[in-house]
């Protein structure tokens, strides 16, 4: 057959161009690319698809914030699973949905909220003030300029906006809180009797044949673990970027050409009364709204004084009404285009005509302007430098990376020689298992299960080679080599016999004061007496008095009606208690403090459930579907 195709090149590539063309000539280039990205999609909502590589981006965003989290004790491998996947999908897929809500019901965030937001940032504050040059040293750092950071800023607040109004309108009726403060409430008048292990402990006799048959049955707690001695080197960005040094001229060049970078653009203060249209707008028509609109204009151009006024009055901005309208401090490319173009077309105190936008019709009053302001170079010297070798080493690392990997490969019985190449140190770990790095104070955090596998592969421990170069982070690479191998050692019987004795004593004296427990509670219940019980004391739910949980539930959960009652519970310490539940009241003065604080918390939880049935609901609205089908079937498992 694939001769015969050999044979009719032409005429099957005439036939291929008679199939393919028209789908050009019909969808166009766009629709057909559209098409082919489509077919790729591994899910789909609100009419856009999402693309393996959008997934791929925000699992490696999830994993780069888990690796934060949980620092050295992070294990790629536990969340490298369809059910993990799938999760991260399913989040994914509700925030588009949440997204295409937002941009349908027009939510907006003021300027003067997204600064509060940032400025509440304590990476970005210095002396617990918002420091502006931090701010961009950072964000730069990160390859990330002002406007894309806020606008990311922006949409989270929107979306943000939206499920704290979900949350807010949960609500709990009356009836179930007062329920659950009774619950929380309600006391129990209490005895006592304890039957703890220590008073058993002279009944038990343990020989030698038990200890040996302990010793046999469990050898590797008797072990002291493998563990090596290692060196190691560790290439990071911060590495490369110290090792940059740039130039007098380069950094005042740089200046010159990134002035606004190292000023504040020019910002405008402004006010404005917004009219709607609908139902619960200004008017229940777009001509009306606008009728309204340019009737407000009319009267404020003959009394601009009213302007405060009359927003709180007339405007349907929820964000800006109750402030006369304020809207405080903006840049460019803050606010939608019409209403941008208005104010930075006005003069100080001037009034606009109505301005149309996506959100209504506004009126707006220029209140204030800030001019753009440039610091000398000398104050941001030090700032551009920091600037310049980061932006050198981003492009230098992958290079840098290059040769520690091939180095760290191609001579595999030292460490030196590629540390030598990059100007790096050689460090040394004592004592790291298989378990991870010996808990304590300035530990190293780059022996990732990863690198530790590797570490104690066969052929590392035999061959005492480099293992390869294993990324660890962003932008972070580490490389180590077994020094000295010591295997796991089995301690002598006689070494480990009396602290054998002492658990298997403690067991069976756990098991005598349960026993004896148990025996106990069946007497009392077939002949109630109260001799050997301590004093009565009072607990609840709100306050156990030091009651284990478990104990505390068994003594709640007795009915009421059956009172007085015997119940038995496990304590702490392998103790057992047997409690005579003797009556149950509520407490004579309420504490309202704390009523109101489980009252919020329950709130909050029933707020919790309805975010996520408003989320579950828009990704029907907005027809979200799993395409990719082993991402399916997970869902459906994790469901």
């Amino acid at each position: 057959m694939f001769d015969s195709i050999r044979s009719h090149r032409r005429w099957l590539m005439i036939f291929l161009l008679v199939l393919v063309f028209p789908s050009f000539v019909f969808f166009g280039v766009q629709g057909y690319n559209q098409f082919v990205r489509s077919e790729r999609a591994v899910a789909r909502v609100a009419g856009q698809s999402i693309t393996p590589e959008e997934f791929d981006a925000a699992q490696r965003n999830r994993l780069e914030q888990l690796r934060r989290m949980f620092g050295q004790n992070f294990d790629p491998k536990a969340f490298d699973t369809q059910a993990a996947r799938a999760a991260t999908l399913d989040a994914l897929v509700a925030e588009k949905a949440l997204a295409a809500e937002t941009q349908r019901a027009h939510v907006i965030v003021t300027a003067e909220r997204l600064r509060e937001v940032i400025a509440a940032v304590p990476a970005f504050q210095q002396d617990g003030r918002f420091s502006y040059e931090r701010y961009k040293t950072l964000l730069a750092a990160q390859g990330q300029s002002e406007q894309s950071f806020e606008s990311g800023v922006r949409a989270d607040l929107v979306q943000q906006t939206l499920l704290r109004a979900v949350a807010d309108s949960a609500f709990a009726p009356r009836e179930l809180i007062e329920r659950l403060h009774r619950l929380a409430e309600e006391e129990r008048e209490i005895r006592e009797l304890r039957f703890r292990p220590d008073d058993f402990v002279r009944q038990v006799k343990i020989g030698d044949e038990q200890i040996a048959a302990y010793y046999a049955a469990n050898r590797t707690e008797f072990e002291t673990p493998e563990s090596v001695r290692a060196e190691y080197a560790v290439l990071t960005l911060d590495e490369v970027a110290a090792q940059i040094v740039v130039p007098e001229s380069e950094l005042r060049a740089y200046y010159e050409q990134n002035q606004s970078r190292y000023g504040q653009a020019e910002q405008r203060r402004a006010s404005h009364i917004l009219f709607t249209v609908g139902a619960s707008g200004s008017a229940p028509d777009k001509e009306g709204a606008r009728k309204l609109a340019e009737q407000t204009l009319a009267r404020l151009r003959a009394n601009p004084g009213e302007f405060a006024k009359l927003a709180k009055e007339l405007s349907k901005d929820p964000g800006s009404a109750a402030n006369g309208g304020d809207l405080g401090f903006f840049g460019r490319n803050m606010m939608v285009k019409p209403f941008e173009e208005a104010v930075f077309n006005l003069k100080e105190g001037e009034l606009s005509d109505v301005v149309e936008t996506d959100f209504g019709f506004h009126v707006i009053r220029l209140t204030a302007i800030k001019p753009a302001q440039v610091r000398p170079f000398e104050e941001v010297r030090a700032e551009i430098e920091r600037e310049i070798r980061r932006q050198q080493a981003q492009k230098k690392f992958a290079e840098a990376a290059e040769t520690f990997t091939n180095t760290v490969y191609e001579q595999a019985d030292s460490l030196q020689p590629a540390a030598d190449k990059l100007k790096l140190k050689v460090q040394v770990i004592e004592g790291l298992t298989r378990q991870g790095v010996p808990a304590r104070a300035g530990a190293p955090q780059v022996f990732t299960p990863r690198v530790i596998e590797a570490l104690f592969s066969a052929d590392s421990l035999k061959n005492r080679r480099n293992t390869e170069a294993i990324e660890v982070g962003a932008n972070t690479l580490v490389a180590a080599r077994v020094l000295e191998h010591r295997p796991a050692q089995l301690r002598p019987l006689e070494e480990v016999r009396e602290q054998i004795r002492s658990r298997l004593e403690r067991s069976e004296a756990a098991r005598l004061a349960r026993e004896a427990a148990t025996k106990k509670l069946a007497e009392l219940k077939a002949k109630p007496d109260s001799t050997g019980f301590d004093k009565p004391r009072t607990v609840s739910r709100n306050n156990p008095d030091g009651l284990p949980a478990a104990a505390l539930k068994a003594v709640m959960q007795v009915p009421a009606e059956k009172l007085p009652a015997f119940v038995d519970a496990e304590l702490d310490g392998g103790a057992y208690g047997v409690f005579q539940v003797v009556s149950t009241r509520m407490p004579a003065q309420v504490d309202a403090a704390r009523r109101e604080q489980l009252a919020r918390a329950w709130q909050q939880t029933i707020g919790a459930g309805d975010d996520a049935a408003y989320l579950e609901a828009l990704k029907k609205k907005y027809k979200a579907e799993i395409l990719a089908p082993e991402m399916k079937r997970a869902a459906a498992d994790v469901k």
